[in-house]
C-alpha cells in the first residue's frame, strides 16, 4: 500500500506514447520544435488567452525558482505561508536563483494565508525605509501543502491586495489540476483572470514523467527573455525540448490531466473514508484534492506502520496519505482490511 506522494506514481500511457511518437527523426532545439510550437496553441485554449508566454522544466522546484527569479528582485521580499513548498521543500532555491531575495512566512490554518496576516504585512511594507527588506512578490499554493484548495475568490482577492501594494503574484499549482477538479473552476479563472501574474503549472504529480511549465501572463511577459537567460545560464533549457512538449501535450489533450486528476481525488475521499469510519480517526484538514492528513489512533498508528504501509508523518501530529491517478482499487481493499482487523 503505497500512499506516499503522488510522484511515486508511474506515467500515464498516454504521455509514454507521446513520448514514443516524438522520438522520430530530428526535430530543432530548444523549443522550436513542431510539438513545442502546437503546445502554445493548446494552452492559449485551456488557459483561455493568447497574452502569455511559456517555459517548459523538468522539475517544480526548478519552475517555482525561475519564476520567482523574474518576479522579485535580489533586495526583496517574496510573502508566502510558512509551510509553503518554496519555503520547506526547495532548499533555499528561490533565494539562489533570485540572488539574494528573502522569503517573509506569513501564517494560516492549512497552508493557506491568513487574510489578517497578509493585510497587516502589506500595510507594513514601506519600500522606501532602507533597514526592511520590502515585498515584491506574493506566492500562494494551490493544492497548498496541507491539500487545502484556495478558492477563486480567495485568490482573486489576495491577488488584488497584493497588487494594490505593488506586488506580483505568483501561484506554485504543482498540483492545479486537483484544486480545479475539486473546486469546479476552469484554468483561466484560477490564474490570470483571478490576478494571476506568473503560473507554475505542474504535471508530474498529475501524471507526466516530469513536466511543469511557466507561465507568464499579461505585461509579465515583458520578462520572458529574462526568464529565458536565467534559465540558460542555470542549466535548464532543455536542447530537446520536444520531450516535455510532448508530455505536455498529452496531458492537456481532451483534458486528461483533469481527468487524471478528479480519479486522484475520488480515491483520496474514499480513503479517507475508510480511515475515518475508525472510531478516534479524525481529519486534520478538508479533502479538498488527493492529499488525506489523518490524525490516527495508536492502534491504526501502529497496524500503519506494521503492515509497511507508505505515508509520510505530518508536522501537527497527522499523517500524509496521498492518492494518484494510479493508485489501485488493491490498495484501498488492503487498507480496509488492516483497518478492520486494527
Amino acid at each position: 500500500m503505497n500512499f506516499a506522494s503522488d510522484t511515486t506514481a508511474p506515467a500515464h500511457p498516454a504521455v509514454i506514447e507521446a513520448l514514443a511518437a516524438a522520438n522520430s527523426g530530428n526535430a530543432s532545439s530548444y523549443g522550436a520544435d513542431d510539438i513545442t510550437t502546437r503546445l502554445k496553441q493548446l494552452l492559449s485554449e485551456t488557459f483561455e488567452t493568447d497574452d502569455f508566454d511559456f517555459w517548459l522544466c523538468a522539475s517544480g522546484t526548478a519552475s517555482n525558482a525561475l519564476a520567482l527569479s523574474v518576479m522579485c528582485s535580489p533586495i526583496g521580499a517574496i510573502a508566502c505561508h510558512e509551510e509553503a513548498h518554496i519555503e520547506r521543500d526547495e532548499r533555499g532555491a528561490p533565494e539562489f536563483f533570485t540572488g539574494g531575495a528573502k522569503l517573509r512566512l506569513l501564517p494560516g490554518h492549512g497552508a493557506q494565508i491568513d487574510e489578517a496576516a497578509l493585510r497587516a504585512a502589506l500595510a507594513r511594507n514601506d519600500p522606501s525605509f532602507v533597514h526592511e527588506t520590502p515585498l515584491e512578490t506574493l506566492s500562494l499554493t494551490n493544492l497548498t501543502e496541507c491539500g487545502t484548495s484556495y478558492p477563486v475568490e480567495t485568490i482573486q482577492h489576495f491577488s488584488a491586495l497584493a497588487q494594490e501594494s505593488g506586488l506580483n503574484v505568483h501561484l506554485d499549482g504543482a498540483r492545479l489540476a486537483n484544486a480545479l477538479a475539486s473546486t469546479s473552476a476552469t484554468p483561466a479563472e484560477m490564474s490570470w483572470k483571478a490576478g494571476i501574474d506568473v503560473l507554475t503549472l505542474g504535471l508530474t504529480k498529475t501524471g507526466a514523467i516530469g513536466c511543469e511549465i511557466i507561465l507568464l501572463f499579461g505585461d509579465m511577459r515583458a520578462n520572458f527573455e529574462t526568464l529565458k537567460a536565467r534559465a540558460k545560464r542555470s542549466g535548464h533549457m532543455p536542447p530537446k525540448m520536444r520531450y516535455l512538449a510532448a508530455q505536455a501535450e498529452a496531458m492537456l489533450t481532451d483534458g486528461l490531466w483533469r481527468q487524471l486528476a478528479e480519479n486522484a481525488n475520488r480515491k483520496a475521499r474514499d480513503l479517507a473514508n475508510l480511515l475515518c469510519a475508525r472510531p478516534g480517526v479524525s481529519l486534520a484538514y478538508p479533502i479538498d484534492g488527493n492529499e488525506v492528513f489523518a490524525i490516527l489512533t495508536p492502534e491504526i498508528e501502529a497496524a500503519v506502520k506494521g503492515a509497511g504501509v507508505k505515508c509520510y508523518p505530518w508536522p501537527g501530529g497527522s499523517y500524509r496519505f496521498v492518492c494518484s491517478w494510479a493508485t489501485p482499487e488493491a490498495d484501498l481493499d488492503a487498507m480496509r482490511a488492516l483497518l478492520a482487523e486494527a
